[in-house]
């Protein structure tokens, strides 16, 4: 095979992003999209060249010229389309959340047999400061790792200025509000961080819905979190501290920090330009010792082609890609657990 033939499901936003970087991408030929909204689909297939265009997935899957498809629409319709895919012997890149539970996730890989299949949930982990970060805590210069701070804060903006989303704060249609968007990429990375060794074991947690003032500037019937707030306890003692929100009425933050008993790591895990990751030394003779370990640009064109590369090298070369079905059970299951313990108001075992 010298080139992997794509087709594209789903011709949304993040659809059209994937047939951007799949258009540049010399290993990779989009011979199809398919979208329900017959005008969206002739739309994007005019923007990127694409020949041939059809208003159902099963269209698309019954074309022979098909290798690999990358599932772009809602995460409610997903898992059906992905167990089509593979019955028809297509490689599979799952857009993220992977799936709206864990055990969607299982019949994910009980059908794939020895297909590639892979979740997008790994897009930030092909930003430069990834690697930096990684190789930083293998040097092991922050000494026994105590405590992981993840605290992303976004305020509300006002108005929207085009209308929001329907699926985005929905449960029936994507599971969850901000734990399903946002939450998979943070436990994908910090797993990764670790070489999927970190072992959560017990989760308390709480939910929080959109603030009333800001209740008009979400879709309507928005019923799932926009805020979550969870405190993680590993088996070895290390303690994982999480929160994530949107339309919230606090001030900005985002940063994470990854303390030791010899030292403290911070950084950001979205791509900025002017990129740090500082290390503060613990040092006897002059107590923390602030030292800029990486630094550099990153984009967001970084983190989309990314995950779409890795997907097609990965098709070429019958290699397992960034995240494999099985690691995003483990995502999955974590985030099951989250929902599980807010829902409860108690701390739940972690089962992975």
């Amino acid at each position: 095979m010298e080139k992997v033939r794509v087709g594209v499901i789903g011709c949304g936003v993040i659809g059209r992003v994937h047939l951007k970087c799949l258009s540049k991408n010399p290993s990779a030929e989009i011979v199809a999209v398919a979208d329900i909204r017959e005008e969206a689909a002739k739309e994007a297939a005019s923007q990127f060249g694409v020949p041939k265009i059809y208003t159902s997935a099963d269209d698309l899957l019954n074309d022979p010229n098909v290798d690999a498809v990358i599932l772009a629409f809602q995460t409610a319709g997903r898992t059906a389309v992905a167990l089509k895919s593979f019955a028809h012997g297509k490689h599979v890149l799952v857009e993220k959340p992977v799936a709206m539970n864990a055990e969607e996730v299982k019949q994910m890989i009980a059908a794939k047999g020895d297909l590639i299949a892979g979740c997008c949930s790994s897009r930030h982990r092909f930003l430069p400061s990834f690697q930096a970060v990684k190789s930083f805590l293998a040097s092991n210069a922050l000494g026994e790792i105590r405590l992981i701070r993840i605290r992303v804060a976004k305020p509300d903006e006002g108005p929207p200025k085009t209308t929001p989303p329907a699926w985005r704060l929905r449960r029936d249609l994507n599971g969850g509000g901000i734990l399903m968007n946002w939450g998979c990429y943070d436990l994908d990375y910090l797993l990764a961080l670790f070489d999927w060794q970190l072992k959560p074991r017990w989760v308390t947690a709480n939910m929080w819905t959109v603030p009333p003032p800001f209740e008009p500037h979400v879709a309507p019937s928005s019923d799932a979190e926009a805020h979550v707030a969870a405190f993680l306890l590993c088996g070895d003692g290390l303690t994982i501290a999480y929160e994530r929100g949107e339309y919230m009425p606090t001030a900005p933050e985002d940063g994470w920090e990854i303390i030791g008993d010899k030292g403290s790591l911070r950084f950001r895990m979205i791509p900025e330009r002017g990129k740090t990751v500082t290390f503060y030394e613990a040092s006897t003779e002059a107590g923390v010792v602030q030292k800029v370990i990486w630094q550099g640009d990153e984009t967001w064109d970084m983190v989309h082609e990314g995950v779409v590369n890795d997907f097609v090298q990965a098709v070429l070369e019958r290699r397992s890609p960034a995240t494999t079905l099985e690691q995003a059970l483990i995502v999955q299951q974590i985030t099951d657990a989250i929902y599980a313990a807010a829902e409860k108001r108690e701390p739940i075992s972690i089962q992975t």
